[in-house]
């Protein structure tokens, strides 16, 4: 495993990367507001059942070829899912974006995290940049989120090509943005995938996780960072 690369103090940074499934709303909170109004559906098109088991398949290929190295990652992860459903690779491609990508987007804002809107703020009036790096299409999620971010990526961009952990995603935004890994901040919730990806870039991170309070590289919730942020205070104990 690659050295941990703490975060140090607001006044060292240029820019702040976050995730987004997870890390700007409560992942658990979205998928039971998702399920309840799936139950609705179903009970007039119990079709619907057969749709989510492909979409299942489209989770389930990605994870499993997180480390290929494709030439196309936007073909080839619908490529996967048709060839693990028996399903053309376009009704994978209409199915994923019916029920990952517009589903969910009426009940993001009843989900987004406590003080994510206002942390962002501050961001911006602090004249740090705030980019969204995701493995998935993330604009209109960020615009259902009510969130404005200055720069927006996600993994199958082509000039990405690659799923987290690869840091390819991370380097990638770094060049772009004009700023090195220690005048950034990435932050997500999964230390297998946004925490090793950032390791990996030599970027500091902070994952979110109010379970365990004090745990390095961790905050609690986007009130203790908004404090330390409006403080000009160093990180700290994000509790």
């Amino acid at each position: 495993m690659a050295n941990i690369h703490p975060f140090r103090s607001w006044a060292e940074l240029q820019a702040v990367i976050f995730d987004v499934d997870g890390t700007l709303y409560d992942q658990a909170k979205l998928r039971r507001r998702m399920a309840a109004g799936f139950i609705k559906s179903y009970a007039f098109r119990p079709w619907l059942a057969r749709e989510l088991i492909v979409i299942n398949h489209f989770r389930r290929e990605r994870e499993r070829h997180i480390f290929d190295d494709v030439a196309d990652l936007e073909k080839a992860q619908y490529r996967w899912a048709a060839e693990a459903s028996g399903e053309p690779a376009e009704k994978v491609r209409r199915l994923v974006q019916k029920w990952m990508y517009d589903f969910p987007l009426r009940y993001l804002a009843s989900c987004r995290h406590p003080g994510v809107a206002d942390f962002f703020r501050m961001l911006g009036e602090k004249g740090i940049i705030r980019a969204i790096f995701s493995d998935y299409p993330a604009r209109d999620k960020l615009a259902a989120l009510g969130l404005s971010a200055d720069y927006i990526f996600s993994a199958a961009d082509k000039e990405i090509n690659r799923l987290k952990p690869d840091p390819a995603g991370l380097r990638y935004i770094m060049k772009r943005l004009g700023v090195t890994a220690e005048h950034c901040l990435f932050i997500g919730d999964r230390d297998d995938r946004d925490g090793e990806c950032a390791r990996r870039a030599g970027m500091p991170f902070l994952l979110l996780d109010s379970r365990n309070p004090g745990k390095p590289c961790t905050f609690t919730g986007y009130a203790a960072l908004l404090k330390t942020l409006d403080q000009g205070t160093t990180a700290g104990r994000l509790t």
